[in-house]
């Protein structure tokens, strides 16, 4: 599929919210003079002055609720938080692991938002987010990897098996390696005068296809990983468990988005930084 098809149909599926769209004449929403549209909810974000404003105060209250949250769910599912009757004291890795998969597909899920405004409005700081985001989200799965792995030596009686869950999310990690890398090299070719970041973008839309692989996994293939405890309106989990794995999986997002905006704020410095130097260099 071409980029070009790719933007036509992100913008014909798009269209009903067409009417609601502004434009934003401002310095940094185009690019060479380009006059961009956003939906109206994304136009003040545009602006990265306006967004470091608000992430300046955003980020310290995500990461500090999100610490107590999460280390107090963390000590609390270890200390006072009864031994499964099956599992024993291991149950204990299940306030890592869970909130650790979900943040690492909810990480490639927000590379794929950000890639998808990028291609189709062009917003500045769409690419920005989805870099931003491949870190702690390759952090996340890797401790998923791993917490499911030592869960599995004392529970199947093997550190790995090759199903649907484990192997997809093995595929998630390397999505999120050649992320990382192809947005360096995008970066580099952006400051040499390219247009890399749109093949970059393209990378996180067409990875995002991993994502319901993985959701889904442990319904369409038969494997020793148990099938979803959680679903639609009702849980196979005891409320002993559940409600310190909701404040935990609460805790962790808040801390990832707290990591998220430190990101973003470090990347926009790097890239004034480089402008300025640029600017001095042509001087």
């Amino acid at each position: 599929m071409s980029y070009r098809l790719l933007v036509r149909l992100g913008a014909i599926a798009l269209a009903p919210w067409r009417g609601k769209w502004q434009s934003d004449n401002g310095p940094a929403a185009g690019v060479a003079g380009r006059r961009i549209r956003f939906p109206a909810p994304m136009h003040g974000f545009a602006n990265p002055a306006r967004f470091l404003r608000l992430a300046r105060w955003m980020m310290p209250l995500l990461l500090v609720s999100g610490l107590l949250l999460s280390m107090g769910a963390v000590l609390y599912g270890a200390i006072v938080v009864p031994p499964d009757r099956l599992m024993g004291d291991t149950v204990r890795i299940l306030f890592i692991h869970v909130p650790a998969a979900w943040l690492g597909m909810a990480g490639w899920s927000t590379i794929a938002i950000a890639s998808l405004v990028e291609l189709v409005w062009r917003h500045p700081l769409a690419a920005i987010a989805g870099r931003a985001a491949a870190v702690p989200g390759a952090t996340f799965t890797a401790i998923c990897l791993a917490t499911g792995s030592i869960w599995a030596r004392p529970t199947w009686g093997t550190w790995w098996v090759w199903d649907g869950r484990l192997t997809s999310f093995l595929v998630l990690l390397f999505l999120y390696f050649g992320y990382i890398a192809l947005s360096g090299a995008a970066q580099r070719d952006m400051a040499g005068g390219g247009g890399g970041s749109r093949i970059t973008a393209i990378f996180g839309l067409v990875g995002a296809i991993n994502i319901p692989i993985i959701n889904r996994s442990v319904v369409w293939w038969n494997s020793l990983h148990q099938p979803p405890s959680i679903t639609a309106g009702k849980s196979a989990i005891d409320g002993t468990f559940l409600w310190p794995l909701l404040i935990a999986a609460l805790g962790f997002s808040l801390v990832f988005g707290g990591v998220v905006l430190a990101r973003m704020r470090t990347l926009l410095a790097d890239i004034q930084a480089e402008a300025r130097l640029r600017r001095k260099a042509m001087a």
